[in-house]
């Protein structure tokens, strides 16, 4: 067998990653002390990958809106990095939404992720208050009357959980952009093909903003599973099989994660894809490896290369 191989030349998986690519970052907000540093730690250790924003998350219900303004703020204005606030129409009225907004203004804050958001409580769902926004395409309306923001809106290759059918999906997603949204960014998928069709049907109905995919790296498989199933994100048998008993071995299991994930960022790339968005769920490591895999270096060695060249 090992004679057969001899002679043979394969290119080097990841020869030619180049980096030229965007980047984001998704953290969520702390609610402790312990929290706000691991935070810190995370925005310090991706910061210098120089991502073109990083976003901060809304809990279920609106229940972290404080956490996330106080996050949000905090690395608005003691990093260099363009910070976005989640900000989601549950448990709010209109004028406590559009105030809070302000806020984020007047602070600096020139990006707001605007979703729908999620009720609290499993298996409830979303009922819009009489005094609140009815769903993200009125929020996003909403908040481009308080202020210009840039507006980022949540996209579902596998469709919403919610969603009567695709064609509604779609029909949401252009109501959403319509209203000024400039880019989608995806719920998380396991899957290259997956986008890509979602990227032609949404083109087929005139979306034309940027689509931007969500990358989940697994930090952790029962977590992984548990948000896959509540967002309806299929699990490819073959992965499912792979992930099997992973948890119990953290370092194997994190050096399974950043090569899925890269495999699927290089097919994404291949495809034409050169912005993604990370999930870090507040952990810096696996985000930062894909990175690196993907040809990405820290922005002061880009620029000690280029002054070398």
């Amino acid at each position: 067998m090992l004679a057969n191989l001899h002679g043979l030349k394969a290119d080097p998986l990841f020869e030619a990653a180049t980096g030229d690519i965007e980047v984001s970052f998704e953290f969520f907000p702390p609610r402790s002390e312990r929290g706000a540093e691991d935070l810190q730690d995370t925005v310090a250790a991706l910061a210098p990958l120089g991502p073109r924003f990083v976003s901060v998350t809304c809990g279920a219900g609106g229940s972290t809106r404080h956490h996330t303004r106080d996050a949000v703020v905090r690395i608005a204005t003691q990093t260099p990095l363009a910070a976005a606030a989640h900000l989601t129409c549950v448990g709010a009225s209109r004028n406590e939404i559009d105030d809070l907004a302000r806020s984020y203004w007047d602070a600096g804050i020139r990006h707001i992720v605007a979703l729908r958001g999620d009720p609290e409580g499993p298996g409830s769902r979303f009922e819009a208050r009489p005094d609140g926004y009815a769903g993200a395409a009125a929020l996003v309306a909403g908040l481009k009357r308080v202020a210009p923001f840039e507006v980022s809106v949540a996209a579902y290759p596998e469709c919403h959980p919610e969603s009567r059918n695709r064609a509604a999906d779609l029909d949401n997603l252009w109501r959403k952009i319509d209203a000024g949204a400039s880019r989608a960014i995806t719920q998380f998928f396991f899957s290259a093909d997956c986008f890509f069709r979602f990227r032609d049907q949404a083109a087929a109905v005139g979306i034309d903003a940027e689509i931007v995919p969500g990358i989940l790296p697994i930090a952790n498989v029962a977590q992984t599973r548990r948000f896959a199933a509540m967002c309806q994100a299929s699990i490819p048998p073959w992965l499912d099989r792979l992930l099997n008993g992973l948890d119990e071995r953290p370092a194997a299991r994190d050096l399974v994660a950043a090569t899925i994930a890269t495999e699927l960022c290089a097919q994404l790339y291949a495809g034409g894809v050169r912005q993604f968005h990370f999930y870090t769920l507040n952990r810096a490591d696996l985000s930062y490896a894909i990175c690196h895999l993907l040809g990405l270096r820290p922005q002061e060695d880009a620029d000690a290369r280029s002054r070398a060249a």
